[in-house]
């Protein structure tokens, strides 16, 4: 026999990672009362390092939360790009002062978990939100009145209201929308070097990333300097199936054959890797059914050539607590207003991240082209080029959706 919540919140939240709790709180922020439920014993992130550009920092301050964000994070420099092959320089992006002042905020990288935390804090101190955790949604139920959850063990959960921050199988998504994920045949080892262990000559105080043919490296600092962020992505030649697993240093070597010796040393460094095989989905034209919606990898999972998927899942939080504002409580207007606000924004950043991968992968002449793609830019154009998506800020999260 199933059992049902007693407590009925406004909204239930699937899912407890960085997008679930920047969507909680943005909710929260507005008055609105949110069960969370997450399906790990405990409320936390797995990963190493991630990138944040400045319009995640102006959601993360329109949350509330980006002074505890910028105090875990390193604030970078400058943007690097370089050839894996001959080690030469491709392009170099300042984000220091000139960066800051354009966008409002910094260009910088932190620990997932740092991030995570800096969000976790503010929720955990916010009386409006209840967390759940060891519940694994399964299936959701609509009717005219509201919302139904289901989660391993039969119980029920009711709400006005549900939003899938699940990740890439999401089970609100399925219920929803019911597409397959694509898996891209991509795969992506990450790992955490202690910074005694990374040469002397790569301890940047910028994100790095040495393309090569049909694979590249990245490294950036974490942690004040004390850690640097290592990862590593090449073409697989097996056939993938999306997931996370304990990675192998062979394999990683095996990818990376005729690299310059000044990124390949990095390879000898970690002492354990995880290895994502990585999926993203074709963007659609809904998102939300009902009093549902989805949020984050579970709305759009993109690859990750730009650094912008837990940017935008915190865009899409800031967006979703303004839509639920806008729209007077009324959740499916909220959401459908939300999706008009946050659709065509996110196909063009996923086939945007789409179209950097293969930049940073070409071979042969497409590798020249790409070599001398920004000679003689300057740094107000590359500014200007990244306006429209370092750009974002949450007050115009509306605008055009209207």
């Amino acid at each position: 026999m199933s059992e049902t919540s007693t407590a009925r919140a406004r909204v239930l939240i699937v899912g407890g990672g960085i997008g679930g709790l920047a969507a909680a709180l943005a909710l929260a922020r507005g008055g609105i009362g949110v069960q969370l439920l997450e399906q790990a014993g405990t409320i936390g992130e797995i990963g190493a390092g991630i990138q944040l550009a400045a319009n995640a920092f102006n959601a993360l301050d329109a949350l509330g939360v980006g002074d505890a964000a910028r105090g875990r994070a390193v604030l970078t420099d400058t943007l690097q790009m370089r050839d894996a092959l001959d080690a030469r320089e491709v392009a170099r992006i300042d984000v220091g002062p000139a960066y800051r002042q354009r966008f409002g905020n910094p260009y910088a990288v932190i620990h997932r978990a740092d991030l995570h935390l800096s969000i976790l804090d503010a929720v955990r101190a916010h009386p409006l939100i209840a967390m759940r955790t060891g519940t694994q949604v399964r299936a959701l139920e609509q009717d005219p009145r509201g919302v139904t959850a289901v989660d391993q063990h039969g119980k029920r959960y009711r709400a006005d209201a549900a939003i899938g921050c699940d990740g890439v199988k999401s089970a609100i998504r399925a219920a929803l929308i019911g597409d397959a994920h694509r898996v891209t045949g991509h795969v992506v080892y990450r790992a955490v070097v202690d910074a005694r262990n990374m040469p002397d000559d790569l301890r940047l105080n910028a994100p790095v990333v040495w393309a090569g043919p049909r694979c590249h490296l990245v490294h950036y600092p974490l942690r004040g300097g004390q850690q640097y962020n290592l990862v590593v992505t090449f073409h697989s030649r097996d056939a993938e199936t999306w997931g996370v697993r304990e990675g192998s240093r062979a394999e990683v070597l095996s990818y990376f054959d005729g690299i310059h010796p000044l990124p390949r040393r990095l390879l000898d460094r970690p002492t354990s890797w995880k290895r994502w095989a990585t999926a993203d989905r074709d963007p659609v034209e809904r998102w939300s059914t009902g009093r549902a919606t989805v949020l984050g990898d579970a709305a759009h999972p993109m690859t990750q050539y730009l650094a912008q998927g837990a940017c935008q899942a915190l865009e899409d939080a800031v967006t979703l607590g303004a839509a639920v504002a806008r729209a007077g409580g009324d959740f499916e207007a909220a959401f459908a207003l939300y999706e008009r606000a946050r659709i065509p924004r996110c196909a063009r950043v996923l086939y945007s991240a789409r179209e950097m991968g293969r930049i940073y992968h070409a071979e042969g002449v497409e590798r020249s082209v790409r070599n001398r793609l920004w000679t003689d830019r300057t740094q107000t154009q590359f500014h200007d080029a990244l306006h429209w998506l370092h750009g974002w800020r949450a007050e115009d999260c509306l605008k055009g959706a209207d």
